[in-house]
């Protein structure tokens, strides 16, 4: 198995340097050519493909991982039927590996993240190279790029790719189900969260997403925000009406104002419902980063009103 642990590894090149869309016009230069110097994998899969949908992720994981000791070309088939006549392609997914304009090595079907791990190992071995250290952080990075620029599909796809290869990595974990929360597949969230391995259970980032569950199930549930601004307003001492207030403007984003009638509840009664405005402060405070302003200030202010 390819050791995609350590530390101290320059950086790798960017996702998009070493995965990319190959056609036909493009398919000599990027793929024949450019496997003079580096080898290239090609994937050749269809959208329609099931078992293309976690193969092409977790090879794209592995590649990245590698740091620029291998390249990957994706070939669409249904776009591409010439390319894949050329190459007999018989059923996808089909890769190939491609070293020094020649095809060395190859597979068929989806493999087991272990075996794909072995596959491009030995295809950057063929080429004499080797794995550097420090890839796994660098398809982590890759995840968190397609998470936030809004691709959550492609990110779950990789998170879990990621977490197939190192089982016990709890960044993986947690991008996977918020990638999830992201998609808004609570359930499937959760899932994931209720079967993380014992050894990272307790990890900062799984409590983080454990609060943003909680957060999302009281989404749910929550009621209209302009009612219940409604009811704050004729009666502010209304405390669950206030909390219910807060919780639906959490679902709606508005997080710092959550945050705020939260700070208010808690001045008014900060004993009510057994601390319930603590508590909740608390978990909105536990899903975000620890550095996040709203955070920062919110637990100022709580704590300007505990020690007042």
């Amino acid at each position: 198995m390819m050791d995609i642990l350590g530390g101290g590894a320059p950086a790798a090149p960017a996702a998009g340097d070493l995965i990319k869309d190959v056609s036909e016009a493009t398919f000599m230069a990027e793929v024949v050519d450019a496997s003079m110097t580096v080898p290239v994998i090609v994937d050749f899969w269809a959208p329609w493909c099931g078992p293309c949908k976690t193969l092409g992720p977790a090879l794209e994981a592995a590649v990245t991982a590698a740091g620029g000791a291998v390249k990957m070309a994706k070939v669409n088939v249904d776009e591409n039927q010439m390319i894949a006549g050329q190459m007999r392609v018989q059923s996808i997914p089909t890769v190939y590996a491609f070293w020094q304009g020649q095809p060395v090595d190859g597979f068929q079907g989806a493999l087991p993240g272990s075996e794909i791990e072995a596959f491009v190992a030995r295809v950057i071995e063929a080429a004499g190279g080797e794995m550097p250290d420090g890839g796994l952080a660098d398809a982590l990075a890759a995840a968190e790029e397609m998470l936030t620029e809004g691709d959550a599909a492609s990110a779950a796809e990789t998170f879990a790719a990621i977490a197939e290869q190192d089982p016990e990595n709890a960044e993986a974990f947690a991008g996977l189900a918020r990638s999830y929360l992201a998609l808004e597949q609570v359930d499937q969230a959760e899932a994931v969260i209720n079967g993380v391995p014992e050894a990272i259970s307790a990890a900062a980032e799984i409590d983080a997403v454990r609060a943003q569950i909680e957060l999302a199930r009281q989404a749910e549930n929550a009621g209209p925000v302009a009612e219940l601004r409604a009811a704050v307003d004729a009666d502010p001492d209304n405390h669950q009406a206030r909390l219910d207030l807060a919780q639906a403007l959490h679902g709606a984003d508005q997080v710092e104002e959550a945050v705020n009638e939260l700070l208010e509840l808690f001045r008014r009664d900060r004993e009510w419902n057994d601390g319930a405005a603590k508590a909740q402060l608390f978990t909105i405070f536990e899903a975000l980063k620890p550095n996040d302003p709203v955070v920062l200030n919110g637990r100022r202010k709580l704590s300007s009103m505990i020690f007042a």
